[in-house]
Parts: C-alpha cells; sequence; structure tokens
C-alpha cells in the first residue's frame, strides 16, 4: 500500500540569531511555530547549525536581517541557506527584513567594491531559490540578483500609525530630509495628504552633515512628519528636525523603517527636537537604545502575508504598493 505524503511541499519558517522575537511573530500570524534549528559557535568563533526535522521537499523560509553584527550574521544566514540546500528542501527563501551592505550598490570612487552585488552571489551560491527584502535602501539591488526578489515596503504599517495621530490635514507637511529621499516623501505625502518640503542638506564630510535650507511648504505652527528608509548615525533626521523648528513647526516626527542606530545615534535623537521616532521592528532595538520617544512598530504581519502567499503562489503585488 503506497503511504500518504506528510511533508512534500509544506510552508515552514525557520529563524537565525539575529531578529527570533520578529520570526516567531511572523509564524504566530502564520498559525504555526518556529522550525527546530539549533545554531551555536564551535569553541574557536565558528557557527555551528544543525536542523531538528525533516525538511526534504519542504518550502523553507529563512528570517535573518544582516543586522549588527553584520558580518556574523551574514555568515551564519549563509551557512543556514546551505544546510537547507543539502537536506534537500523543495525551495529555500531568504526573507531580509534588513538588507545589510545595501548601501554599498555603487562604484563612488575608483578601486571600491560593490558590496550589494558581492552579498546577492553570495545568498545565491549559499542555496536561496529566492529573497524577500523589507524597504532595501537601493531598488536597484533587486538587479543584482539572478533568482526572484519579492521587494516589501513598510508604508503600510508606517501610513496607519501616523493616521492614527490624527493630524489635521491642512497642518500637515510631510519634510524630506535631504534631496535624495524626495521620492520617498512624496508616496507618503500622496498617501496622507497636506503639503511638502525638502530640507537641502550639505554634506559636511564622509561621516558628517549640515542642513541649511528649507525648500517648499511653510512649517510655520505646521506639524512635520520626516520619512526616511533607515536611521543609521541620526546626524540626517537630527538635523532636519532642527530646520523644521528653526522655521517654525510646532511638532516634528520621525518615521524610518530600519532602526540602525549606530555610533551615537540615540544621543542625537534624544537631544533633537523630535516627538516621536517611529521605527519597525526590522531591527531588534537593544533595551539600552529604547528612548521614550521611540515607538517601534512591527511588520511581521506585513512579512507573514508575503510569505503565505508565496508560498500558494499568489500574487503579492499589493504588498508591494509603496
Amino acid at each position: 500500500m503506497d503511504r500518504p505524503i506528510i511533508n512534500s511541499h509544506r510552508l515552514k519558517v525557520f529563524s537565525g540569531r539575529a531578529n527570533r522575537p520578529l520570526a516567531e511573530a511572523i509564524t504566530r500570524h502564520l498559525g504555526d511555530t518556529l522550525g527546530l534549528i539549533t545554531l551555536g559557535n564551535f569553541p574557536d568563533g565558528e557557527t555551528s547549525v544543525k536542523i531538528e526535522e525533516d525538511v526534504r521537499g519542504r518550502d523553507i523560509f529563512v528570517v535573518q536581517p544582516t543586522c549588527t553584527p553584520v558580518n556574523e550574521n551574514l555568515m551564519e544566514l549563509l551557512i543556514i541557506l546551505d544546510a537547507f540546500k543539502r537536506s534537500s528542501a523543495s525551495r529555500i527563501t531568504a526573507v531580509l527584513p534588513y538588507y545589510g551592505y545595501a548601501r554599498q550598490d555603487r562604484k563612488d570612487q575608483g578601486r571600491v567594491p560593490i558590496t550589494a552585488k558581492l552579498v546577492a552571489d553570495l545568498l545565491t551560491s549559499a542555496g536561496a531559490s529566492r529573497v524577500l527584502a523589507l524597504d532595501l535602501h537601493a531598488a536597484q539591488i533587486q538587479g543584482f540578483f539572478d533568482i526572484p526578489v519579492d521587494h516589501l515596503f513598510a508604508v503600510p504599517v508606517i501610513v496607519d500609525y501616523i493616521q492614527s495621530l490624527k493630524i489635521p490635514r491642512q497642518d500637515f507637511v510631510v519634510l524630506s530630509p535631504d534631496e535624495g529621499n524626495i521620492k520617498k516623501s512624496l508616496i507618503y505625502q500622496q498617501k496622507l495628504g497636506g503639503s511638502i518640503a525638502i530640507v537641502d542638506k550639505r554634506r559636511a564630510s564622509a561621516t558628517e552633515t549640515k542642513q541649511a535650507n528649507l525648500i517648499g511648504a511653510s512649517l510655520d505652527g505646521k506639524v512635520a512628519v520626516i520619512f526616511d528608509d533607515m536611521i543609521s548615525t541620526g546626524g540626517t533626521v537630527a538635523g532636519a528636525a532642527r530646520v523644521a523648528k528653526q522655521n517654525g513647526a510646532r511638532a516634528v516626527y520621525v518615521c524610518a523603517t530600519h532602526s540602525v542606530m549606530s555610533d551615537d545615534a540615540v544621543m542625537k535623537l534624544r537631544d533633537a527636537p523630535i516627538e516621536e521616532v517611529i521605527v519597525t521592528d526590522s531591527i531588534p532595538l537593544p533595551p539600552e537604545k529604547r528612548l521614550p520617544k521611540i515607538r517601534v512598530l512591527s511588520v511581521a504581519r506585513l512579512l507573514a502575508e508575503a510569505i503565505r502567499r508565496i508560498h500558494l503562489n499568489e500574487s503579492v503585488s499589493m504588498l508591494f504598493d509603496g
């Protein structure tokens, strides 16, 4: 008598160590639990991985943002992918809530690498069948892959929260922190209404910027909301917030998908005239960086729905609405 097929093509989500709480939240939305995998380090520091359940023929999703420590999390992801490839998984999707090295996406000077492309090659070689990414710093990174890439945006999650603040439309101004962020700012302005203004950002050095002029709508007596894809050093949004206050804004909010928070970013945000900093849980925010003014929104439901649609071979285009 033929035995029934049990595991063939069933969906299963696994997690690396970079952001397990997000992965657990994703599986809760899917009505499941995380797959069994043991992750550790050998005495010499090398990463050890063992998958603790049968994955032959399964549709596997590995959640692992390549955030700080970037190299350790990236290497762990590559080893996990290789383990699934060698365990005969049917399809392996690397779920990258945050894509490390995304800012190294071009040669802006001589004799430098394009590391974002190198990471894409490494993921593919390690065994990824496709990639699910959230708010890539540069959309052209999708073209670095020879496998399918689903690029999601946290726009719906952030828009829902800003709408809950009930800021009167006549008082609402979307403030782009620099000229390079105008396209993203226009997307939010189209969804939330209000007017738009731009901070004319001038770079003082490779690591420091200074804000000079304001272009566009008046901020006098208005509520300025700044949107960016990430907060890294915090200098750009903190400087933009000061410009907004100097130009009469009565309140300033900052929204970003990725809370990289490197160097002294927390101190800059703490001292800046910002009412609230809204970020997502694409990157785990340690307790020492959780200022009272920082609010963390979850992208678990968004990622869970994308995973469900990919597994069922349904369209995910509606989730791309950025």
